[in-house]
């Protein structure tokens, strides 16, 4: 599978094959680390929210690997502030690094910086939609731990209206013929949009 130049921006645009394809590949760089793999190489972390685990992973993986990092953890620092659009944010952003990672309170804006920049973009978190990066971490510390994903018995306790880890991780999960047991209060139960999917894929929850 080439994913050379591919956006992640939302979990629904991978595959089962996909998704297992790139936990294999985990699993060989975690026994085998290629610390110059992204040498050359450079992120722009764009935080237009404050974060804290999600940005120090990615600053963290990419010097790992050899690669630098540019960017920025708050929008108050960013020519936002001076009235620049998010499209022109990304378009001026691509001129200086490699690949981008953004994190946005807005739903939908990780889509349109990946449609105005010409680099891959990352969605480390917009609004309450999704986080896929996070999903892949919980998928792979999920196989490894238990040994596997396949037909698997999993509660999700919480906020699960606005949780978007939780969204991402149903929709990753719901691949491997799951139970889900969703516990929070009615006001902060999962969408129905996302039950009516598990409907259709023949997904067993309760």
């Amino acid at each position: 599978m080439d994913f050379k130049n591919l956006d992640i921006i939302s979990i629904n645009d991978f595959s089962k094959e996909e998704l297992l394809y790139i936990l294999r590949i985990v699993k060989q760089i975690e026994q085998k680390p290629k610390h110059s793999l992204l040498k050359g190489k450079i992120l722009a972390a764009l935080f237009f929210e404050p974060s804290t685990r999600t940005r120090l992973s990615f600053i963290s993986a990419m010097e790992q690997l050899s690669g630098a990092v540019i960017g920025f953890s708050t929008a108050n620092m960013t020519s936002i502030q001076k009235g620049e659009s998010l499209w022109d944010t990304a378009k001026m952003t691509e001129q200086y690094a490699d690949v981008i990672v953004i994190r946005h309170p807005m739903e939908g804006s990780a889509r349109l910086a990946a449609e105005a920049a010409n680099i891959p973009v990352i969605n480390g978190g917009d609004g309450s939609n999704q986080h896929p990066t996070q999903t892949m971490l919980d998928l792979y510390t999920i196989q490894k731990t238990k040994g596997r994903l396949e037909e698997m018995h999993i509660g999700f306790v919480g906020d699960l209206k606005y949780g978007r880890t939780v969204h991402s991780l149903v929709i990753a999960l719901s691949h491997f013929n799951p139970t889900f047991y969703f516990i929070a209060p009615d006001e902060l139960q999962i969408p129905e949009s996302y039950l009516d999917d598990l409907f259709h894929k023949k997904v067993k929850y309760h």
